[in-house]
C-alpha cells in the first residue's frame, strides 16, 4: 500500500470500510487454514478405519459451512476493499481534473497534453491498484503465511517446517532486488506511453495539414518510432515482471522436495502420521498463492509508486492566477478601461512583449488595435482577461484595479472571441451556450444571426443539433469564427474583445457583422483586434502597436492624415484590393 498527503485524507475518510474489509479478509484465511486439517483429520480416521458414516457426514457439512462462509467473506472484502479503491480512484481523477482547471496558461504552455492525459488515466490507475489489490495482497499474504507457518509447526512438526522454509529468503531477496529495478522501468514506460499519446493527440488534431502537406508517409514513421519506444519500454518491464512468477514457483517447488523426502521419513519413523503429512503438503500448497502475493505487492507498491510521484507533481503545482486576499467586492462592471503605463514580458523572456501602454477607453466606445505580427495586440487582450499577472493599478476596469477584482466577476463580464476559434466536439447549440447557465434557443438563433452564422447552420442537415467534430473541424474556417462571436455576444457582457474575429469571413459578411454589433453593442465597449482595416476603420479609436508600443492612435481619419504606418498599411490594402477588382473583371472578360 501506497501513502502520500494526497492519499492520506483518502484513507481517513474511508477507514471503516477498509477496516472491515480487512477483517472479512482475516477471517476468510482463518476458515481457509481449517480445511486442511479437517481432510487431514479425516485421512487418518480412513487409515485408521476408526471413522463412521456420521462423522464423515458430519465434517463434510463443516467443509460445506466453511465454504458458504469464505465465498460470502470473499464478496464482502471484494465489496469494501475494491470498492473503495475505485471510489479513491473516481475522487482522485476529480480532483485532477479540477486542479489542472485552476492552473494557469503558463502551465499548459510548459506541458504536454499526451503527458497530463496519461496521468489521468494510467497512473491514477496504478494508484488504484496499489491502493485495492496492493492492499488485499499484502494483508493477504501477512495473515496467510503467518497462521500457515504456525499450523505447520504448531499442529505437524516444528523440524519439518524448518526444513521446507529453507528456500524461502530467496523469495525475500529476489523481490526486493526486482523492486529497485521496477519503479524505474514503469516510470519509463508511463513516460513513454504520455509521448505516444501526445503524438496521437497531435496528428489527429492537425490531420488537415498532415494531408495538405502530403506527409502521411512521415507522420507514420514518426508514429512507428514513438510506438517502438513504448513497446520497448514495456517489454523491459514485462521481463522483470516475467522473472518474479517462476521464482517463486521453483523456490516452493524445491521447499515440497524437501517435504516430500523429510516428511516422508518422519512418517515412515512414526514422527508424524500419513494425515498429518497429507495437511503439511496442502498448508504447503497454500503458500504459493501468499508467496506470489509478496512479489506481486512488491511490483504493484512500486508501479502505484511511480504513479503517484507524477501525480503529486500536478497536485503540487500552484495557481499563478488567483484571487488575492485584497479582492474587492463587486457586483456588476459599466465597461470603462483604463490602462497605465503598463510594461509587461512573459515568464522566462527577457524581452518585452508590450512597453509603456497608456489608453483609456470609455464605456460604449469601439476600440481599434492593429499592427504588425508580434507587435503585441493579443499580449495586451490576455492581461485585460489576467491570463497574467501585473503590477497593481496598471489596468483599471470602471476605476478599479483588475488585480483587485474577483476573477469569475472579471472573466463573467468580458466576452471574448480568440484568434484560434476553439470549439467543442458537441452541438452548434451548446457551443453557442457555452458561457451561459441555461440554452434559450431564441437567444442563441438571435446571436446567430447578429454574428451572420444562422442561414449556414440551417443548411446543415441537423441544423442546430450538428456536431462541429473536435476543435470543430466539421466547419469552414468563417464558420468557426462566427459561431465563436455568436457565444461571446451570448453572454451580452459589457466588454467584448474580438482577436482577429472576422479575418476568415469575406468584406460583405464582415460588414453585415459589423454593422449588427454597432446596432447591438450600443453602450457597450467593443475591442476589436485586426489585420484589415475594414474591420476597424468605423472604431471610435484606433491604436498602432509596434514592437509592444502604442506608435500612432486616433480615429481613421486622423491616422489616414498623419500618413504613417497606419496609412501605409491603408495604401496596401487599397492597392491590393484594386488589383483583386481588375483580376475578377480580367477573368469574366475572358
Amino acid at each position: 500500500m501506497i501513502f502520500g498527503k494526497y492519499l492520506n485524507e483518502y484513507y481517513r475518510k474511508y477507514f471503516f470500510r477498509f477496516l472491515i474489509g480487512i477483517i472479512a479478509l482475516i477471517t476468510v484465511d482463518l476458515l481457509q487454514i481449517r480445511v486442511p486439517i479437517i481432510i487431514g483429520n479425516i485421512t487418518d480416521g480412513i487409515m485408521t478405519g476408526k471413522v463412521e458414516e456420521s462423522y464423515l457426514l458430519n465434517k463434510g457439512l463443516y467443509l460445506l459451512l466453511f465454504g458458504i462462509s469464505i465465498a460470502l467473506g470473499r464478496f464482502i472484502w471484494r465489496n469494501l476493499i475494491f470498492g473503495t479503491s475505485r471510489n479513491i480512484e473516481f475522487h482522485l481523477r476529480n480532483d485532477i481534473f479540477k486542479h489542472l482547471e485552476k492552473l494557469s496558461q503558463r502551465y499548459f504552455n510548459e506541458h504536454k497534453t499526451g503527458d497530463l492525459m496519461a496521468h489521468a488515466t494510467n497512473d491514477i490507475n496504478a494508484v488504484r491498484m496499489a491502493i485495492g489489490p496492493g492492499l488485499l495482497m499484502m494483508v493477504d499474504a501477512i495473515v496467510l503465511i503467518t497462521m500457515v507457518l504456525y499450523n505447520m509447526a504448531y499442529i505437524v512438526n516444528v523440524k519439518l517446517t524448518l526444513i521446507a522454509i529453507i528456500p524461502f529468503p530467496l523469495i525475500i531477496f529476489q523481490g526486493f532486488v526486482i523492486s529497485k529495478f521496477m519503479k524505474k522501468r514503469f516510470r519509463e514506460k508511463q513516460e513513454a506511453f504520455a509521448s505516444m499519446t501526445d503524438m496521437v493527440q497531435e496528428s489527429f488534431s492537425g490531420i488537415r495539414v498532415i494531408k495538405a502537406f502530403i506527409q502521411e508517409r512521415k507522420e507514420i514513421e514518426a508514429f512507428a518510432k514513438t510506438n517502438k519506444n513504448n513497446f520497448d519500454k514495456n517489454i523491459r518491464l514485462a521481463k522483470l515482471r516475467s522473472a518474479i512468477d517462476p521464482i517463486i514457483r521453483g523456490v516452493v517447488g524445491l521447499s515440497l522436495i524437501l517435504t516430500i523426502i523429510y516428511g516422508g521419513r518422519l512418517t515412515m519413523i512414526g514422527e508424524i502420521s500419513l494425515g498429518n503429512l497429507v495437511a503439511f503438503i496442502n498448508f504447503l500448497s497454500m503458500l504459493v498463492w501468499p508467496m506470489m502475493a509478496i512479489g506481486m505487492v512488491l511490483n504493484v507498491i512500486a508501479q502505484g509508486k511511480a504513479s503517484l510521484d507524477r501525480i503529486e507533481k500536478i497536485l503540487d503545482a500552484k495557481p499563478e492566477i488567483f484571487d488575492s486576499k485584497s479582492v474587492i467586492e463587486v457586483r456588476d462592471i459599466n465597461g470603462s478601461v483604463k490602462i497605465n503605463d503598463l510594461s509587461f514580458k512573459y515568464p522566462d523572456s527577457d524581452e518585452y512583449a508590450i512597453r509603456n501602454i497608456n489608453l483609456h477607453i470609455k464605456r460604449g466606445q469601439t476600440i481599434g488595435i492593429i499592427g504588425r505580427t508580434g507587435a503585441g495586440k493579443t499580449t495586451l487582450i490576455n492581461l485585460l482577461l489576467r491570463l497574467y499577472n501585473i503590477p497593481e493599478g496598471k489596468i483599471l476596469i470602471d476605476g478599479k484595479d483588475i488585480m483587485k477584482l474577483p476573477l469569475k466577476m472579471l472573466r463573467r463580464n468580458i466576452g471574448c472571441v480568440p484568434q484560434d476559434n476553439f470549439l467543442f466536439s458537441d452541438t452548434i447549440t451548446r457551443n453557442i451556450a457555452f458561457g451561459v447557465n441555461e440554452i434559450n434557443m431564441d437567444e442563441i438563433i438571435k446571436n446567430a444571426k447578429l454574428a451572420n452564422v444562422h442561414d449556414n447552420i440551417i443548411e446543415f442537415k441537423e441544423g442546430y443539433n450538428t456536431v462541429t467534430g473536435e476543435r470543430g473541424i466539421a466547419l469552414s474556417g468563417g464558420q468557426k469564427q462566427r459561431i465563436s462571436i455568436a457565444r461571446a455576444l451570448i453572454k451580452k457582457a459589457p466588454i467584448l474583445i474580438l482577436d482577429d474575429a472576422v479575418s476568415a469571413v469575406d468584406t460583405d459578411t464582415e460588414e453585415k457583422i459589423l454593422a449588427a454589433l454597432k446596432e447591438e453593442r450600443k453602450n457597450k465597449t467593443t475591442i476589436i483586434i485586426a489585420h484589415r482595416i475594414s474591420t476597424i476603420k468605423h472604431a471610435d479609436h484606433i491604436i498602432f502597436l509596434d514592437e509592444g508600443k502604442i506608435v500612432e492612435e486616433g480615429t481613421h481619419e486622423e491616422l489616414v492624415a498623419i500618413d504613417g504606418q497606419y496609412n501605409s498599411i491603408v495604401k496596401k490594402q487599397q492597392l491590393a484590393a484594386t488589383f483583386e477588382v481588375y483580376d475578377e473583371k480580367s477573368t469574366k472578360g475572358r
